[in-house]
C-alpha cells in the first residue's frame, strides 16, 4: 500500500460548479465558502442578474404566497419587509444584498448557460460546456462536483391552443412578461388559475377595462397564516403593508420582532396533518376552507359553485391568493368556465360557441413539470439523465441519482413541500451538500456515488407515503407532473421539519465511494498535520473553551435522624 503523499488534515484543492444563481445557488455559495477550505467555486447563470425565479417573474401582482418573514435566509433575518407577503421586486432586492454583503458575485458568472455536462470517468471529473449568451461563444470547464440549483419551475411553455400565435393583439406569459406593455384601459384574457394566474388577475385589475378570467379547473384558496395577528391589527385584506411604525418596531424590539417571526413559522409549521387522509386536521379543513372563501366573495358567494373542487384541500398548490377572491367579486371581471377550443386574430372561442374579443391575452399557464433536463446530462456508461427519468424522475433522498457521481441537486423530483418552510429545505439541503463535498475532499474520494438500491428504496417509500395523503387525489397538480393520477414526484415525502432532520446527517452506507489512486487509507495521508509539517505545534486543544466538559452528577447525600 502506498502512502499517500499529504499531511492528514490537508484539504485537497476542490473545484466545484454550481449551475443556477437563483435561492440555491446563492445558499450554496456562502456556505461552501465558508465551509470548504481549498475551494475553486464557480457559479453559471443563463440570466442578466441573480435571483432565478426572482428575477425572472415581473407579472403584476407577482408576490411570494408564503408569509415574508418565513421566506428568508435564517441567518438574515430581514426585519423591514414592507408587505406580509412580499412581492417579488422586494424578495429580489432582498437576495441581490445578500449577495454583496457575502462577496457571492466574484464567483457568479451571468449569462452563461450551460449546455452540457458529462462524466468523464477517467478523469472521475464532470466536463461542462458554457455557452456567453452575450456573444454566443462556448467555453469549457471541469468539475469534481456539480451542483444543479436550477429549480423545478423554470421551464415555462406557451399552452397548446390552436390559433394562439395568430393573436393580433398583445400576447404575453407570465414569466415573459414586458414590463413596458401599458394595459391601461385595456380589455384583458387571463388563462389559467394556478398561483400566478391567482396573483395577476387582482394584480391587473385596478388598471384594466375588463378581464375575462378562463379558469379550467376548480381551486381552492388557503385562508391566510397568523389570521389572528391580522383580524387584530384590523387588516381588511389579506395582503396587507406593515406600516413605518410596525417595522421601526421590529427594528428596535428583537423580542417583539422574533416572537412574530416564531409566531408565523410555528403556523407554517404546524398544518401538516391537513395532507394526511383521516387526520383531525385533514377531516376539519374543508369546513375552514369554505368558509374564508364565502366569506372573501361577499356579495358573490353564489361563484363558489364555480370554484370549490370535490378534491381535499392541498391536492393541488395551495394559496391563499390575496385579493383574487375580492377580484372575482368585481363587476370587471368574468370567470368563464367554458374550455378554450382556439384563439383568432381578436380575441378567444370556447367550447360553448362563444367569442370574446380581448386587447390582450394573458397565458398563465405554468411549466414544463416533467422534470426533463433541459440541457444533456450524462453520467456514467453514457446514461444519459433524460433516459434515466424517462419513466420516472427518481432520485435519492431528491438529492442524487444514481450513475451520476459528484452530481447533486437542488429542488427537483421529490423536494417540494404541500405544507411547511420551503426555505429551510433549500438550506438543509445546502448543507447535506457541504457535508457530502467535505468527505470527497476529507477522505481523498475521486467518486461518490448513491446506490441504484438506495434510488429504488426511496422510491417506493415515496410511493408509500403518498398513498395515505390527499396529494394522491384526484386533481390536475403540477406536484403529479401535471397529470390528476399520475405519481407524486415533485414533493418530499413528510414536513419540512422532518426533511430537516434527514438532512442533518448523510448515511455514507447509501452511497458508493471510489478513492483517489484506489487507495482507501490515503486519507491518512503521510502521518504529518499541516502545523506539524510547517514546525507550528499548536496545543490549544487544552483551552477551556476548546475542552468538552462533561457535566458531573450531583449526589445528595441525606442523613436519617433516628
Amino acid at each position: 500500500m502506498s502512502i499517500e503523499p499529504r499531511a492528514v488534515d490537508e484539504s485537497r484543492p476542490l473545484r466545484v460548479v454550481v449551475i443556477g444563481a437563483g435561492i440555491s445557488g446563492i445558499l450554496a455559495c456562502i456556505r461552501l465558502n465558508q465551509r470548504v477550505p481549498n475551494l475553486d467555486l464557480c457559479i453559471y447563470d443563463k440570466n442578466a442578474d441573480i435571483g432565478g425565479t426572482w428575477f425572472e417573474n415581473q407579472y403584476p401582482g407577482c408576490a411570494c404566497d408564503i408569509p415574508a418573514h418565513t421566506y428568508q435566509a435564517t441567518f438574515e433575518p430581514n426585519k423591514k419587509w414592507s408587505s406580509f407577503y412580499a412581492s417579488s421586486t422586494e424578495i429580489h432586492q432582498y437576495w441581490k444584498g445578500i449577495v454583496e454583503k457575502y462577496g457571492c458575485m466574484r464567483y457568479i458568472r451571468l449569462r452563461h448557460q450551460v449546455k452540457e455536462a458529462t462524466w468523464v470517468e477517467e478523469e472521475s471529473k464532470w466536463h461542462v460546456k458554457v455557452q456567453d449568451t452575450a456573444t454566443g461563444c462556448m467555453c469549457d470547464d471541469k468539475a469534481n462536483v456539480i451542483i444543479q440549483a436550477t429549480g423545478a419551475l423554470n421551464n415555462w411553455r406557451w399552452p397548446n391552443v390552436p390559433g394562439l400565435h395568430d393573436f393580433g393583439g398583445k400576447l404575453l406569459h407570465s414569466v415573459s412578461w414586458d414590463v413596458d406593455y401599458d394595459y391601461s384601459n385595456q380589455r384583458v384574457a387571463v388563462i389559467g388559475n394556478g398561483s400566478s394566474g391567482i396573483q395577476i388577475v387582482p394584480g391587473m385589475l385596478p388598471r384594466v377595462a375588463h378581464i375575462d378570467h378562463y379558469v379550467r379547473s376548480r381551486t381552492w384558496i388557503a385562508p391566510s397564516f397568523a389570521r389572528e395577528y391580522l383580524e387584530q391589527r384590523g387588516s381588511e385584506l389579506d395582503n396587507y403593508t406593515f406600516t413605518a411604525e410596525e417595522i421601526k418596531s421590529f427594528e428596535t424590539d428583537h423580542q417583539k420582532y422574533q416572537d412574530f417571526r416564531k409566531k408565523v413559522e410555528y403556523e407554517l409549521q404546524s398544518v401538516h396533518g391537513m395532507t394526511l387522509i383521516g387526520h383531525p386536521q385533514q377531516l376539519s379543513v374543508k369546513k375552514l376552507f369554505v368558509e374564508n372563501m364565502t366569506r372573501r366573495l361577499g356579495k358573490s358567494h353564489k361563484l363558489m359553485d364555480d370554484l370549490m373542487p370535490s378534491f381535499a384541500p392541498a391536492c393541488k398548490r395551495l394559496t391563499p391568493g390575496p385579493g383574487y377572491l375580492e377580484a372575482l367579486a368585481d363587476d370587471k371581471v368574468t370567470l368563464i368556465k367554458s374550455e378554450i377550443t382556439k384563439i383568432d386574430r381578436s380575441g378567444i372561442v370556447t367550447a360553448d360557441g362563444e367569442h370574446r374579443e380581448v386587447d390582450a391575452i394573458v397565458c398563465a399557464t405554468g411549466f414544463d413539470t416533467t422534470h426533463t433536463p433541459r440541457f444533456p446530462i450524462t453520467g456514467r456508461a453514457g446514461m444519459t439523465l433524460a433516459a434515466r427519468w424517462k419513466q420516472t424522475p427518481e432520485t435519492y433522498l431528491s438529492v442524487a441519482v444514481n450513475g451520476f457521481p459528484n452530481y447533486f441537486i437542488s429542488l427537483r423530483p421529490n423536494s417540494g413541500l404541500g405544507d411547511g418552510n420551503l426555505l429551510i429545505l433549500i438550506e438543509r439541503q445546502i448543507d447535506y451538500f457541504t457535508q457530502c463535498i467535505r468527505k470527497i475532499q476529507r477522505d481523498n474520494i475521486r467518486a461518490l456515488s448513491v446506490k441504484a438500491n438506495a434510488v429504488q428504496l426511496f422510491t417506493q417509500y415515496c410511493d408509500s407515503y403518498f398513498a395515505g395523503t390527499v396529494f394522491a387525489d384526484n386533481c390536475r397538480s403540477w406536484y403529479k407532473g401535471g397529470t390528476e393520477d399520475g405519481r407524486v414526484i415533485a414533493l418530499w415525502p413528510g414536513s419540512s421539519l422532518h426533511a430537516m432532520e434527514v438532512f442533518a446527517s448523510p448515511r455514507w452506507e447509501d452511497f458508493d465511494i471510489e478513492y483517489v489512486n484506489n487507495n482507501p487509507m490515503s486519507w491518512l495521508g503521510d502521518g504529518w498535520t499541516q502545523n506539524k509539517k510547517l514546525d507550528q505545534i499548536n496545543v490549544d486543544y487544552l483551552d477551556d473553551d476548546r475542552v468538552d466538559f462533561p457535566q458531573p452528577v450531583e449526589i445528595m447525600h441525606s442523613v436519617n435522624i433516628q
